[in-house]
């Protein structure tokens, strides 16, 4: 599998851009005694599955942050609640996650688990393929 990374395709000094995030395992760097660090592709799928499982007023700082996902969870299970996922998770990415660029959102509700199976695909900046990041979202009470 090729690696498709923008220091390593692009030759230019102008537009190479490398994404990082802390490992939000906290696992130690055995070199530096510090916490390991997630680049590209991985954090950019970490930070949208955080995006989706957070809340509003969750954050302290930024209460604006988060969705209303939780609250729709309780809802009844039907094709427009799907479809008002899809939108919210739209939303918040195209919000909150500007180097993501949005494919599409495929929401379909699961009775039998009591929750609704979230796939969505988008491109990342610098990354020619389209990235795909599954979620399962459910009722917590």
């Amino acid at each position: 599998m090729a690696i498709y990374d923008s220091q390593t395709q692009n030759k230019s000094t102008r537009n190479s851009r490398a994404f990082r995030d802390i490992d939000l395992d906290f696992d130690r760097n055995i070199v530096t005694n510090d916490v390991n660090v997630v680049e590209d592709v991985v954090a950019i799928k970490r930070s949208v599955r955080n995006l989706i499982q957070t809340n509003y007023y969750e954050r302290p700082f930024r209460p604006q942050l988060g969705s209303n996902l939780r609250a729709m969870l309780f809802e009844l299970y039907s094709p427009q609640m799907s479809h008002a996922i899809s939108k919210e998770i739209g939303l918040l990415l195209k919000n909150y996650e500007p180097r993501a660029r949005l494919v599409n959102v495929h929401t379909n509700s699961n009775a039998e688990r009591n929750g609704y199976e979230i796939s969505i695909s988008f491109y990342v900046v610098n990354f020619p393929e389209p990235v795909e990041v599954e979620a399962f979202l459910e009722r917590l009470r």
